[in-house]
């Protein structure tokens, strides 16, 4: 009688380990959450473990909700050219970017800043637009991507912005001052 016990016990303290996704474990989004969550706090003793909390499940909640919104059934690319062709409303980078800010603003965080980064402006290779978050008064290269366009059905990539090998960022209105000069450049020829 005991042993039963113990080894229904040694089950419930076993199924307590299990895998994301599997039963009795958490979902594959609450890691994601939790992870985020925990990356966000560290990224000053001035960040607000609760604000944290609440960026983390809005940053992979939502934007799997807009894919449901927008008709997201490929990646990012093809979606893209879907989006470009008129026959999906929303899904290019910038829209998941401009969605997550203003997102992120209507809970007037108080504990952290934002920013917007675009990689690829100068070059052949698709640009690119991203959120990013930082402690207050930090800038955005200390910060963390909140990208759910990468990795395509608003699926959200996150990672510290030195850490991203896949992209240069560069602060939005740079790149729109450079962008500016180059057009001002062009017209006076």
């Amino acid at each position: 009688m005991n042993r039963r016990f113990v080894l229904l016990g040694l089950g419930a303290v076993l199924a307590g380990c299990a895998e994301p996704g599997r039963p009795g474990g958490p979902s594959e989004q609450e890691v994601q959450i939790a992870a985020l969550s925990r990356l966000i706090a560290a990224l000053g003793p001035e960040v607000d473990r609760a604000e944290a909390a609440r960026v983390a499940r809005i940053a992979v909640v939502e934007p799997l909700r807009w894919a449901a919104e927008w008709d997201v059934t490929d990646g990012p690319l093809v979606h893209n050219i879907k989006v470009n062709n008129g026959t999906r409303p929303r899904g290019l980078c910038h829209d998941w970017a401009d969605d997550l800010q203003a997102r992120m603003q209507a809970e007037q965080f108080q504990t952290l800043d934002w920013h917007r980064a675009i990689a690829n402006h100068d070059n052949l290779l698709i640009e690119h637009s991203t959120l990013i978050v930082s402690a207050p008064g930090r800038g955005m290269r200390d910060g963390i991507v909140l990208d759910p366009w990468r990795r395509g059905y608003g699926r959200l990539y996150f990672g510290l912005v030195a850490q991203d090998t896949r992209y240069d960022w560069v602060a939005r209105q740079e790149v729109f001052a450079w962008k500016r000069a180059r057009r001002a450049a062009r017209e006076e020829q």
